[in-house]
């Protein structure tokens, strides 16, 4: 596959990730979130703080590769959120335990009367 071609594939998903964040957060105006030339980062997809996520949409992703890419490029205090499809399979999710666990630890305090 050629480097624009490619490209346009993974601009695509993007695309795909930002409409299935709007779906799932309404109200909230997900987009793709466009790198500037000046050098200064962006994730793949503007999502709800404090998610940072990075997409990867090829023959064979590679998470690990994803989340450091997030890693280096995100804020403190950021969940790092690695969102691949490989060719022909569904998109999976990877993110660092720790960010998990915060996650986990969130929903179940909303779902269990406000407790831990």
């Amino acid at each position: 596959m050629s480097g624009a071609r490619s490209r346009r594939k993974g601009h695509r998903f993007e695309r795909e990730v930002a409409i299935d964040f709007r779906a799932a957060c309404p109200g909230f105006d997900a987009r793709r979130g466009l790198q500037s030339r000046d050098g200064s980062d962006a994730p793949d997809v503007i999502a709800p703080p404090p998610f940072w996520v990075e997409c990867k949409r090829g023959k064979r992703t590679s998470h690990r590769a994803a989340l450091k890419q997030a890693r280096d490029a995100a804020p403190p205090g950021s969940w790092l959120a690695a969102i691949c499809r490989d060719d022909r399979q569904e998109a999976t999710v990877s993110m660092p335990l720790s960010d998990f666990l915060e996650l986990v630890e969130q929903w179940y305090v909303l779902n269990n009367g406000g407790s831990v």
